[in-house]
């Protein structure tokens, strides 16, 4: 037989015009999905990428028929490994498909993980389920299963329950777990988005080693295009529940042809585009619907760097492990331990470091809502807060606002956005009913809504919207200090790059300092004066933007910073030199007395920790 003659293997999946309908409540059926076609082989992956509501995870809900058929209706055809889904019984699904032919990893591991069934049990169920085994035997291939997906300890921590581990560890669970029978497909709906990066670097070198050992085909579903030119051998672009792009990686990222491929590309923020600039950038205002491109213009608002608005020294907060018949307190968490930094009028200073290192800590204690043990000194312009509380706190909290992670959560789901927005003025008494209300319509207009959208409900808006509400109600109390807690962290890239930029603008109309908490370092490179790096509770260095980002001194700062998927697939597999770790315990008994640091000065206000403890 000659070479030409040979047969091309057939793909594992193949999806010809697929649409996907929902039924409304009225019993009208609206289409989300319309005409796509995706193939994928054997050792191949391929990214689905698109923003929010473009239809990502519905198309994999669909592949492995995880609608609700009374409320979903798919079309098209969907053949996995020869065979064609949508005519299986529900029976054949679960018994030959699922689980077997093809597994699905979820975006938030802790939701698909039981709370109260340990590690093993749930790793043993998935073997179990479609290879019947003793249970010795599955307890074996489950512990063989985490230390393959480099779960350290894994014969110990097999009988630990899920909240036991940390992130990127319960995802490893979730990829053991997927793997049990050795699929032909493997969907991964956004299975790093919730990471820091480290860990998602790690997840992903994880799942490509994985898939080369395995054969496997994957899809890989995000809106992140750094790791999509990371992992992606062909890459398919939606829009609002159409394919409008598809090719290589490579050919997308190096020539795009639709505007709205072109759009979404520009709108990423990208490592090292900041080199050479004095003062932080905006990000460049994207037309999604042209692909057109206005680049970012420069923050012309400097600090003032005469006395820091605020001053933070040896603050440490802990919180208390109990146990015991009694129930006395036999640990303690050390999540803040000894910081110390200042914030001047009108700088942003970014806080950064892995989930567990004490960020968000650091915000909520500063204006005493953490929960822990909290002591040092918290200065506000000469009034020091933690001397305060009550009636007096409250009104000192006026001047230090904070934009939470998770706007939805933030917002009731029973009071209008007029509501929302003019109850803070109200309760600290800053003028009548109608000033507040004129307040709001004005602050609306300057985060880019519109005042009559006032009298809508939380649900009513998209998450870039909602997270432009609560920026409206922190500046309802002319604020001097926001705290920004990962609030662009959960956004599709071109809203991302719309809050950051009016958070700058903010900042330069109002001379408004920021506390800007975040694990993305890519839009920290953006907005920063300074960046302070921590972990494990502490500083281990903090500086000028410039030097923190291109001059970094600490080992841990350097390992944050290589970890960045970067959006270029010519630089592929350019940080898979790190060996995987976890973030150890700021777990300690009581007895525990840390250790006094020391900081070196090594340029003008560029301070370095003086040790290697936290080598990478």
């Amino acid at each position: 037989m000659t070479k030409s003659s040979e047969k091309t293997p057939a793909p594992v999946l193949s999806v010809r015009g697929l649409s996907v309908s929902f039924r409304g409540a009225r019993g009208v059926w609206s289409e989300v999905v319309r005409g796509l076609d995706l193939e994928i082989g054997a050792g191949e992956t391929v990214a689905l990428v698109g923003e929010s509501g473009s239809g990502k995870s519905v198309t994999s809900m669909a592949i492995t028929r995880l609608l609700d058929p009374e409320t979903s209706r798919l079309g098209g055809s969907i053949l996995l490994d020869g065979q064609d889904i949508l005519a299986l019984s529900e029976e054949d699904m679960v018994s030959r498909i699922r689980g077997q032919k093809v597994a699905m990893i979820f975006q938030e591991p802790m939701t698909s993980l039981h709370p109260i069934y340990t590690i093993g049990d749930q790793i043993t169920e998935a073997l179990t389920v479609h290879s019947p085994m003793s249970k010795a035997q599955a307890r074996k291939q489950a512990i063989e299963l985490m230390q393959r997906v480099r779960i350290p300890n894994a014969e110990a921590r097999i009988s630990d329950f899920p909240h036991a581990f940390s992130g990127g560890m319960r995802q490893r669970v979730m990829i053991a777990m997927a793997l049990a029978s050795r699929p032909k497909l493997l969907i991964a709906d956004e299975p790093t988005t919730a990471l820091d990066v480290t860990v998602q670097g790690e997840i992903l070198d994880l799942l490509k080693d994985l898939q080369e050992e395995f054969g496997m085909a994957m899809l890989f579903i995000t809106h992140d295009m750094g790791v999509v030119a990371e992992v992606a051998d062909r890459t398919v672009v939606m829009l609002r529940g159409d394919m409008v792009e598809s090719g290589t990686t490579a050919q997308i990222f190096d020539a795009p042809v639709q505007p709205y491929t072109k759009g979404l590309l520009a709108s990423v923020p990208k490592l090292g585009t900041m080199r050479g600039e004095p003062v932080p950038l905006r990000f460049p205002v994207v037309n999604m619907a042209n692909g057109s491109v206005t680049p970012g213009t420069k923050l012309d608002r400097t600090p003032d760097t005469a006395a820091p608005l605020l001053k933070i020294r040896d603050l440490v907060t802990r919180f208390d492990m109990r146990g015991g018949l009694l129930q006395r307190r036999v640990a303690q968490v050390h999540a803040v331990e000894d910081v110390s930094f200042d914030i001047y009028p009108g700088e942003t200073l970014s806080l950064v470091g892995e989930s567990g290192c004490g960020k968000s800590t650091t915000g909520k204690s500063l204006i005493q809502l953490s929960g822990g043990r909290s002591s040092g000194s918290v200065d506000l312009s000469g009034t020091e807060l933690f001397d305060t509380s009550g009636e007096k706190l409250r009104r000192l909290r006026r001047r230090i606002q904070m934009i939470p992670q998770d706007p939805l959560a933030s917002l009731s789901p029973r009071m209008t956005i007029s509501e929302a927005l003019t109850e803070p003025f109200l309760e600290h008494r800053m003028g009548s009913r109608a000033e507040a209300l004129q307040k709001a319509e004005r602050l609306m207009r300057q985060v880019g809504l519109q005042p009559d959208m006032l009298a809508r409900f939380p649900h009513e808006f998209s998450g870039g919207q909602r997270q432009r509400l609560c920026v409206a109600r922190a500046l309802m109390l002319d604020p001097e200090i926001i705290i920004a807690d990962e609030s662009v962290s959960a956004l599709d890239v071109s809203v991302k790059a719309q809050v950051v930029n009016l958070l700058m603008d903010i900042q330069q109309n109002l001379g408004i300092a920021f506390l800007f908490i975040s694990h993305d370092i890519a839009v920290v490179e953006r907005i920063s004066h300074r960046i302070a790096v921590m972990y494990l509770g502490e500083i281990v260095e903090i500086g000028p933007r410039s030097a923190i980002m291109e001059r970094p001194a600490h080992p841990y700062t350097r390992r944050l910073i290589e970890a960045v998927a970067v959006p270029d697939p010519s630089r592929r597999h350019s940080r898979r030199s790190q060996e995987p770790q976890e973030l150890k315990t700021p777990l300690h008994p009581m007895s525990y007395v840390p250790p006094k640091r020391r900081y070196i000065e090594i340029a003008p206000g560029h301070l370095v920790r003086d040790d290697v403890t936290t080598a990478a």
